[in-house]
């Protein structure tokens, strides 16, 4: 195999709209594209990620699960994303004035929720 590198993660949501507000307004990622339906109704919102690659959002039907920021099921845990030491503040006020709580926090993460429940990481790792 030659596996160059990252290149999308795909999430299905069920308010398109709201969770790409989260990712694009709170997180900063830019919008980069939009799919509808033969119907013209919107199916799907990519958003890049700093550094390459994009998140996917893809529109379905069904309801978000809630449950505990851990548990033991296997599968996707969270999404983490790489930002310098000293940002870490000042994410923490962006996610305050965004009405976003913080689940949890380390010495080098911070952790939030989308609009639907996917977890998030902010992290300095191994930035002390």
């Amino acid at each position: 195999m030659d596996v160059h590198g990252f290149h999308h993660l795909a999430i299905q949501v069920r308010d398109v709209e709201r969770v790409t507000a989260f990712y694009r307004d709170v997180l900063g990622f830019s919008e980069l594209k939009r799919h509808h339906r033969a119907d013209g109704s919107l199916r799907s919102v990519w958003v890049g990620v700093p550094g390459g690659g994009f998140l996917a959002l893809e529109e379905v039907s069904g309801e978000p699960e809630p449950g505990p920021f851990q548990n033991e099921r296997p599968g996707l845990f969270l999404l983490a994303f790489r930002i310098p030491k000293e940002e870490r503040a000042r994410a923490v006020e962006g996610f305050a004035r965004a009405g976003v709580p913080l689940e949890k926090e380390t010495k080098w993460s911070v952790y939030v929720r989308d609009p639907e429940g996917n977890r998030v990481a902010l992290s300095h790792h191994p930035e002390d």
